[in-house]
């Protein structure tokens, strides 16, 4: 048995399945907008920011790369904002380090242009530098030319995520770590999940489940015209005396089919600098190493019409992922291009990561977040970057969602994202953001 209690019979109003960034972020702000309603979050791990949310570069990204005009772009840089103020007041380590995206080629340097024009139309603030300004900004780095975006940075996310979580628990919500949601059940009075230490029910659910949203939206009866493919990212650590390589991100330009931004330098906010990551399939929805494999998860992707399409549009691409996942000189050569000094010792082992990424029935890759909704939950089917830079704003989004969808009034709106919300345009049951 669990051990809360309600003399209404419901466990709380509303449940969150999910303790990465996103949900942690939702929970906090429902428990500011809406005093005394009770929120339930469950994670499955034995801590928050278990998963995506803690392995990944520590990017604040600026919202360089997205359409203008889009929620995506918006949040992106709403987001970037949110980030340095929220670190700034709860004390969590944040450098405005500025990013480099370098062009090494003809065809670089023209995608290069169009991604200052959409800077500026992004309304941030880039800087377009040639071959000697880089080489005076960053001598250990070459290339034909620049864009520098200082607004971006780098964050503790797993350290703001525990920052949230506090907020959040102080205003009244309950968080249980180690309960895996085996099963999603709704009807018309609302939701329960069923863990195996117990059954917990609510009025609503808002999950937030990254590499396992597809298999929960399913449960609550949400027609699923995608799946989550899972994409590992491949990291390598520098030697310490290489912490002193680059003093802002070095970004290649990514290949705008693509919704990965390629092979990078970053600086870390421990002070070491890392490479990566690569985009290579994985074998399993958590599958952080080659041998960690999982029939389930192999067979769903081979049942799925769209994951053949996609591997038949990217053919060529994903051969030169899993080439240079296996061949550690391929993986070193992406980083050659900007920054030739490196050589195969430099490439230490370094924690990868699992992105979850949601792919049509077409074989499309979405880009952009997709929300789902039904009678009693709301889903995040996909979250990819920024996902966490934008974790602020997309909560506010998720929660003024919850209140039009639910027809839930607000009794108080106030905190860092309440401007943030006036903002946002309420769409209906599918949301791509």
């Amino acid at each position: 048995m669990n051990t809360l209690t309600s003399s209404r019979g419901y466990d709380a109003d509303v449940l969150i399945v999910g303790g990465g960034i996103v949900g942690v972020s939702t929970a906090m702000q429902l428990t500011e907008r809406y005093p005394g309603m009770s929120v339930l979050l469950l994670e499955k791990e034995a801590s928050l920011a278990a998963h995506q949310s803690g392995h990944n570069s520590g990017v604040i990204h600026a919202g360089v790369y997205y359409a203008p005009g889009s929620l995506k772009a918006e949040f992106c840089r709403r987001g970037a904002a949110a980030t340095y103020e929220f670190a700034r007041e709860h004390d969590v380590r944040v450098e405005r380090c500025g990013k480099l995206i370098v062009a090494t080629n003809d065809i670089e340097v023209e995608r290069l242009n169009a991604l200052y024009a959409r800077c500026k139309q992004n309304r941030l603030d880039p800087e377009l530098l040639g071959e000697a300004a880089l080489r005076e900004l960053e001598p250990r780095i070459v290339g034909r030319a620049a864009i520098r975006v200082a607004t971006s940075g780098i964050a503790d996310y797993p350290a703001m995520t525990a920052a949230m979580a506090r907020l959040a628990q102080e205003r009244g919500a309950q968080i249980m770590l180690n309960r895996r949601v085996e099963a999603l059940h709704e009807d018309e009075n609302g939701v329960t999940a069923e863990t195996p230490a117990g059954r917990f029910r609510a009025r609503h659910a808002i999950v937030c489940a990254g590499l396992m949203a597809d298999r929960l939206a399913k449960m609550c009866k949400i027609e699923l015209d995608f799946r989550i493919v899972p994409f590992r990212g491949e990291y390598y650590r520098l030697p310490a005396s290489k912490n002193d390589i680059v003093r802002h991100l070095i970004y290649p330009v990514p290949d705008p089919d693509l919704p990965f931004l390629g092979v990078h330098l970053t600086r870390m906010i421990g002070g070491y600098v890392t490479v990566g990551p690569n985009a290579v399939l994985a074998l399993a929805r958590e599958g952080y190493r080659w041998r960690d494999v999982s029939v389930r998860d192999l067979s769903s992707m081979a049942a799925f019409p769209g994951f053949w399409k996609m591997l038949g549009k990217h053919r060529a691409s994903g051969l030169t992922e899993f080439r240079n996942s296996l061949w550690k000189n391929g993986y070193l050569e992406l980083c050659r291009r900007y920054c030739p000094e490196l050589d195969l010792g430099d490439l230490q082992p370094y924690p990868s990561g699992v992105r979850a990424q949601a792919v049509m029935a077409d074989g499309t890759m979405v880009h952009d977040f997709l929300i789902r909704a039904s009678r009693r939950s709301l889903h995040v089917c996909n979250a990819p970057s920024p996902a966490a830079t934008s974790a602020l704003p997309i909560g506010a989004y998720l929660v003024e969602q919850f209140g039009s969808q639910f027809d839930v009034s607000p009794r108080i709106s106030s905190g860092v994202m309440a401007d943030a919300t006036k903002a946002i345009a309420l769409q209906a049951s599918t949301h791509y953001l």
